[in-house]
C-alpha cells in the first residue's frame, strides 16, 4: 500500500487549491468520413467503428472517431462474428428432443441435435402453449437483461417481451446486477437513481475541482464502453485529468488500470474490500472532531444529521466511530484518515464513486454514506463539488449535445397492420428483483420482502432468456445450475455457446450486429452521434436475427401475427422511421439532418452540436440556489441521511441511517487460510463478451483467467508468478493462473468477472476461472436484494494434477 505523506498530499493540493482552470473539455472533430475508404461504418458497445471485409469475412474493425487513449474492444469485430463458440444450427437437447413432456438426461451434460427453424418453432410454441395452459402467463420468465448488442431495433430482451405480450404475457424481473443496491437506496436519500443520471460536466470539473477522489472506480477500464456505444469523451477527459495539476486521490484495493494510467500523479489508498463504510465513518468523525464540516448546509438542505451524529459520536450504540476505529477495520491508518477530511474540506473536492463497493452484502449503506460525507463537506451543488456516481459509466460527465435523438422499438404493440391489432396484450404479470432468480426457482410462490413491500415468487416452468448470460452474471454458479434443471423448458438465443446455452434444451442460433441493419447513438447522457450500424457480412450459418425469430413465432400465436409484430414494417422501414422521429427533434433543436436515403448511403455518422449552456452543467445546481422551489424527491424534499421510510420498514440488514454492518464473510472473520475476493471488471472484455477473442491473450495465465495475489499471500503457500492455482470455498473450485502483484492490498485476491463457467465432471472443478462458482448468492439486503459479489472468502493452493484443456469455448457434443 502507497503511504500518503501530509508533505505529498498539501504539496499536491497546494498545487491546485484556489481558481484553477483550464480549457474546457472541447469536443474533438469526427472524421469518419476521412476514413472510411472501403471499410463500413458500424457500431457497438465500445463506439463506432470502422470495419473491413474481405470475401465475406471480416478481417479488420478500429475505431471510427479520434482518440488519445487506445481502445482495445475495437479491434474485436473479426472474432465475434468468426469465432469457433458460434451457434450455427437450431439446436435442441437430444433426451428432450425424444421426449418433450417428459425429458430425459441433465441440462449441462446432455449432447445437442441439429433441427430445421420450422421445427424449432413448432417445438417451443406447442410445449409454451402447453405451459401456458397449465400453470398461467406468470410461469414463464422472459429473461432479464443482458448487455446484447448496441442497436435501438434489434434489442433482444426488449423484442422477447414483444412477443411474449402478444402470447398473454410473462415474468419478468427488477433492477439489475450492476447497480441493484444503489438504485434502490438513492430514491430514498436523494430522490431520484442517481447512478445513471448525468453528472456535473468534464468541463465545469476541469475548471473548478481541486481535488478529484476516485472511490472504487477504474474509468480507464469501464469508459470502453456504454449503453447505447460510448462517445469516447470519458477516456479523453480523464487523459486531460492526468495531464493536469489537480490533486487525484484514488481509494482501491486493487491498483487498477486507472491508477496505472495516473502513475505519479494519483495517490492510492488500499483499504480492505468492503469496509468503505468504515472508511468513511473514520472521515466524517475527524471533520467533526475538528469542526470541519458544514453545519449550515446540513441544517438547510438535508433532513436527519442528528441521528446520524450520535451514531457517528458513539451516542446512540456506545461505539465511537473515531479514525482509530476506523483503521482497525479497513486497514487504513487514522492519521491518513484524518488527512482526508483536511484535504476533502480545505478544498473544493469531487468525490466520485464506483459501483463495485455497492455489489456486496449490505451494499446500500456505501452509497448512502458518500452522500453522507459529501452533505457533511457542504459542496453539494457547487461547480466542481459534491459526488457523482456514473463518470465511471458511459461518459455521466459528457455535456448533453443538441440532438436529434433516436427513439427505439417498444416491448408494446401500436399502430395498426392489415393483420388488425385486435390481440388480447399483456405485459409483465409479474416480478422480480434480477438477482434473485435461483431464490425464485427454489422457492416458486413464496413470500420476500422487497422495498418495504411484501412480494411472491412465481412458479416458473418456462425460462426464454435472450440477449444475456446468467450463468456468468449470477452468483454461486453450482446452485444456479441445480436450480436450473426445475423449469420445464428453456431457451436460449445466442450466437455463442455459452455456458447457459449449453445448459439449454433449445439453443437458437442469433445473428450478431454486424449480420444485420440498426442505428445507434453514441453518448448514453450527450447523444454526441448518431450512427448507421449497417450490415457487414452475411448472417452466418443459419442464424437469424431475434427481430425476424420473435415475428415468425408471433405467426404461430394466430394468424397474421407476424404482421402485428412487425407493425406491417420492414427491418429497414422501421429504421427510416425511426430516424425521422429523430429528425423532427433535430429541427426542434436546429440541428441538419439530410434525409434517410443520403444519410445511409454517405456511410457517415452525424455529430450534434456542441451546447455551451449544457456544458455549464452542475448536478444539484437548482436544488442549492432554492431548495424550497426545487426540492429533491423525498418525502421531506431534502437529502435524507436519516430515513423514517427505511426505518418504517424494520430491516435489520438495512438500518434507516448509514451504518457500518460486519458483512458475513470478510477479512475481519477470515479464518486461516483465507482471502478475500474480489471480481472486478476485466479490462479486455465487456462482462463475458469477448471472453474467447484474441484478445483474451493479452490477459490469460496458463491459458486460465489470471487471479492477483500479493507477493506475502503468494509466498506463503508456494505459489509463484504463472503456476496454475485452485481457489476453493464450501460453493466450488475453480482454476486460476497466478499473477503475483503489489498492486492489490494484501489478504486479498481478484478475479476479474466474466470468465464462461466451463467445468471438468471428475473433478468438479471450473477450468476456466469463473469467478462465480466461488461467490455467494445472498441479497445485498432485503432492501434491494442487489447481487452480493464481491462479498466473499476463499483459500487458494497451488494445483497439483495436469493442466485440465480448456473447453469453456469449444461447442458441446452434437453441435
Amino acid at each position: 500500500m502507497t503511504t500518503i505523506t501530509r508533505r505529498s498530499f498539501l504539496k499536491g493540493a497546494g498545487m491546485t487549491a484556489g481558481a484553477f482552470a483550464i480549457s474546457s473539455v472541447a469536443p474533438m472533430p469526427v472524421f469518419a468520413n476521412e476514413r472510411s475508404g472501403s471499410a463500413v461504418l458500424t457500431a457497438g458497445r465500445w463506439g463506432a467503428m470502422l470495419v473491413e471485409v474481405k470475401d465475406g469475412k471480416i478481417v479488420s474493425s478500429t475505431n471510427a472517431l479520434p482518440q488519445t487513449v487506445e481502445n482495445s474492444l475495437q479491434s474485436s469485430a473479426p472474432d465475434q462474428a468468426h469465432t469457433q463458440a458460434r451457434v450455427k444450427y437450431p439446436m435442441v437437447r437430444k433426451g428432450y428432443l425424444a421426449n418433450p413432456s417428459k425429458p430425459q438426461g441433465t441440462r449441462g451434460d446432455d449432447e445437442f441435435v441439429r433441427v430445421t427453424w420450422e421445427q424449432v418453432y413448432q417445438l417451443i410454441h406447442k410445449q409454451q402453449m402447453r405451459i401456458r395452459k397449465q400453470y398461467g402467463a406468470e410461469s414463464v420468465f422472459a429473461g432479464s437483461y443482458g448487455w446484447r448488442s448496441s442497436g435501438i431495433l434489434h434489442k433482444a430482451q426488449t423484442l422477447l417481451q414483444r412477443y411474449m405480450s402478444m402470447a398473454g404475457g410473462y415474468s419478468g424481473h427488477l433492477g439489475d446486477y450492476s447497480t441493484g443496491a444503489a438504485q434502490v437506496i438513492m430514491p430514498h436519500v436523494v430522490g431520484s437513481i442517481e447512478v445513471y443520471e448525468q453528472q456535473t460536466t468534464y468541463p465545469m470539473i476541469m475548471e473548478h475541482s481541486d481535488v478529484v477522489v476516485l472511490w472504487g472506480l477504474n474509468p480507464i477500464n469501464t469508459l470502453k464502453i456504454s449503453w447505447l456505444s460510448t462517445d469516447g469523451a470519458g477516456l479523453e477527459f480523464f487523459h486531460q485529468l492526468q495531464k493536469s495539476n489537480k490533486t487525484i486521490i484514488a481509494i482501491d484495493p486493487m491498483r487498477s488500470e486507472t491508477i496505472e494510467f495516473f502513475g505519479d500523479k494519483v495517490q492510492w489508498l488500499a483499504p480492505h474490500p468492503g469496509t468503505d463504510v468504515a472508511m468513511l465513518l473514520g472521515v466524517a468523525h475527524s471533520l467533526v472532531v475538528k469542526k470541519q464540516h458544514d453545519v449550515e448546509f446540513l441544517s438547510k438542505y438535508t433532513s436527519g444529521y442528528d441521528k446520524f451524529e450520535a451514531y457517528l459520536l458513539g451516542q446512540s450504540d456506545g461505539v465511537e466511530k473515531t479514525p482509530q476505529w476506523a483503521e482497525s477495520i479497513c486497514g487504513v491508518p487514522a492519521k491518513q484518515l484524518e488527512l482526508l477530511g483536511d484535504i476533502f474540506s480545505q478544498n473544493r473536492t469531487m468525490i466520485m464513486s464506483g459501483w463495485g463497493i455497492q455489489r456486496q452484502q449490505y451494499g446500500e449503506q456505501k452509497h448512502w454514506m458518500l452522500v453522507t460525507l459529501a452533505a457533511m463537506l457542504g459542496q453539494i451543488g457547487l461547480p466542481g463539488g459534491g459526488f457523482g456516481f456514473s463518470y465511471h459509466y458511459s461518459n455521466g460527465g459528457n455535456p448533453t449535445r443538441n440532438a436529434g435523438v433516436l427513439p427505439a422499438i417498444s416491448a408494446e404493440i401500436s399502430g395498426s397492420s392489415s393483420a388488425g391489432n385486435d390481440w388480447a396484450v399483456s405485459g409483465a404479470v409479474n416480478a422480480f428483483p434480477v438477482a434473485r432468480i435461483v431464490e425464485a426457482l427454489e422457492n416458486p410462490g413464496g413470500k420476500y420482502q422487497h422495498n418495504g413491500h411484501e412480494r411472491t415468487f412465481p412458479e416458473v416452468k418456462m425460462i426464454w432468456w435472450a440477449g444475456g448470460a446468467n450463468f456468468t452474471h449470477h452468483q454461486d454458479t453450482n446452485r444456479l445450475i441445480k436450480a436450473w434443471q426445475k423449469p420445464e423448458l428453456i431457451v436460449i438465443s445466442e450466437p455463442y455457446w455459452t455456458a447457459a446455452a449449453k445448459h439449454a434444451d433449445i439453443v437458437l442460433p442469433i445473428t450478431t450486429s454486424f449480420e444485420r441493419n440498426d442505428l445507434t447513438m453514441t453518448g448514453d447522457y450527450s447523444n454526441q452521434h448518431l450512427v448507421p450500424m449497417k450490415q457487414v457480412i452475411e448472417p452466418q450459418f443459419e442464424a437469424r436475427s431475434d427481430l425476424d425469430v420473435f415475428a415468425d413465432m408471433a405467426e404461430l400465436l394466430k394468424a397474421g401475427g407476424r404482421d402485428v409484430y412487425m407493425e406491417g414494417k420492414s427491418e429497414m422501414e422501421w429504421l427510416a422511421g425511426f430516424y425521422k422521429d429523430a429528425q423532427k427533434i433535430g429541427r426542434a433543436n436546429r440541428v441538419a439532418m439530410p434525409n434517410f436515403s443520403y444519410f445511409w448511403k454517405q456511410n457517415q455518422l452525424i455529430e450534434m452540436k456542441w451546447n455551451e449552456e449544457n456544458a455549464k452543467f452542475v448536478r444539484y445546481k437548482d436544488f442549492r440556489e432554492n431548495p424550497i422551489l426545487n426540492p429533491l424527491g423525498t418525502p421531506s424534499g431534502k437529502i435524507e441521511i436519516f430515513s423514517k421510510t427505511i426505518e418504517s420498514f424494520g430491516y435489520k440488514d438495512c438500518p434507516p441511517h448509514p451504518t457500518w454492518l460486519p458483512p458475513t464473510e470478510w477479512v475481519g472473520n477470515a479464518k486461516d487460510g483465507e482471502l478475500q475476493l474480489m471480481t472486478s471488471h476485466a479490462a479486455h472484455r465487456l462482462h463475458s463478451q469477448l471472453n474467447y477473442a484474441k484478445l483474451r491473450e493479452l490477459y490469460a495465465v496458463a491459458n486460465r483467467e489470471p487471479i492477483w495475489i500479493h507477493p506475502d499471500d503468494a509466498k506463503a503457500r508456494g505459489i509463484a508468478d504463472g503456476d496454475l492455482v485452485r481457489a476453493f470455498n464450501d460453493r466450488g473450485q475453480v482454476l486460476v493462473g497466478a499473477l503475483i502483484t503489489d498492486g492489490i492490498k494484501q489478504g486479498s485476491v481478484c478475479i476479474h468477472e466474466g470468465a464462461w463457467p466451463d467445468f471438468d465432471k471428475p473433478h468438479g472443478i471450473c477450468k476456466n476461472g469463473g469467478c462465480n462458482v466461488l461467490t455467494a448468492d445472498i441479497p445485498s439486503s432485503r432492501l434491494a436484494n442487489g447481487c452480493a459479489g464481491n462479498s466473499s472468502l476463499v483459500k487458494i493452493e497451488k494445483w497439483q494434477g495436469e493442466a485440465l484443456p480448456l473447453t469453456a469455448f469449444t461447442p458441446p457434443q452434437g453441435a
